[in-house]
């Protein structure tokens, strides 16, 4: 019995995986489905920025003019929170404007 070996051909019976990159002539699926990273101008991601700061910022008079018309579906509350949410904003924008003013000052001061 032990000078029985059967004769299987197993390289033709493996089927190929997507993960395995490119056994038996497959390609990978993992290398296939890759993304390219999306490169966004600096122009699109400071204006959509700036949208969203001035969205944030008119938010709280928006809701103030329905709660004065007698909008009865705004509450006091929602008010007060869009101005704290507005508040937190404009301290964010203004410290993020001092970071980029010292950074433009600290190249200007590198003698080339």
């Amino acid at each position: 019995m032990s000078s029985y070996i059967p004769k299987y051909d197993l390289q033709s019976r493996i089927q190929g995986s997507k993960i395995a990159p490119g056994f038996g002539g497959i390609p990978s699926a993992r290398l296939d489905s890759m993304d390219t990273t999306k490169k966004a101008n600096f122009q699109t991601v400071f204006a959509g920025m700036v949208e969203n700061f001035n969205k944030e910022v008119s938010a709280p008079d928006d809701l103030l003019k329905d709660v004065m018309s007698g909008n009865k579906n705004i509450d006091i509350h929602d008010v007060m929170i869009a101005m704290s949410k507005s508040e937190i904003s404009v301290n964010v924008a203004t410290t993020a404007v001092g970071k980029v003013i010292q950074a433009y000052d600290k190249i200007m001061q590198i003698q080339v």
